[in-house]
């Protein structure tokens, strides 16, 4: 069991990070006789899976849908179902993001390419 503190120096997190969660139902940690919060191993990693979907652009929405299906269903197939439904389409979404990307960077070098002839046109007169 780890105190709030110990967790977020675990995590990475701020203590208030970890207070949200709380608060929109992604974590439940117990409570010890002076009401201080105490997360289990299990709580840890639904935090893990939690800082985890957020690395890689998941919405909290998603990632307490993830998280719960665990809850829901014991053997994790239903979360592995709808983790490589919302993978999929986060990986569509990042292919979108490079593919913009690439072609913001290729005007970038031709603007670049022209801004150089202009430059050197210049220094001819």
């Amino acid at each position: 069991m780890k105190t709030i503190r110990e967790t977020a120096d675990l995590f990475g997190l701020s203590t208030r990070t970890i207070r949200y969660y709380e608060e929109i139902g992604l974590l439940s940690p117990r409570r010890s006789e002076g009401k201080q919060r105490l997360y289990s191993a299990s709580e840890l990693a639904k935090l893990k899976l939690i800082v985890r979907g957020k690395k890689y652009g998941f919405t909290l929405e998603e990632i307490k849908e993830m998280v719960l299906l665990f809850d829901k269903d014991r053997t994790g197939r239903q979360q592995l179902e709808r983790t490589i439904q919302y993978g999929k389409r986060r990986i569509e979404e990042v292919e979108l993001k490079i593919q913009e990307l690439q072609e913001m960077k290729h005007e970038m070098e031709q603007l670049l390419s022209v801004f150089y002839n202009k430059l050197d046109h210049s220094k001819g007169d």
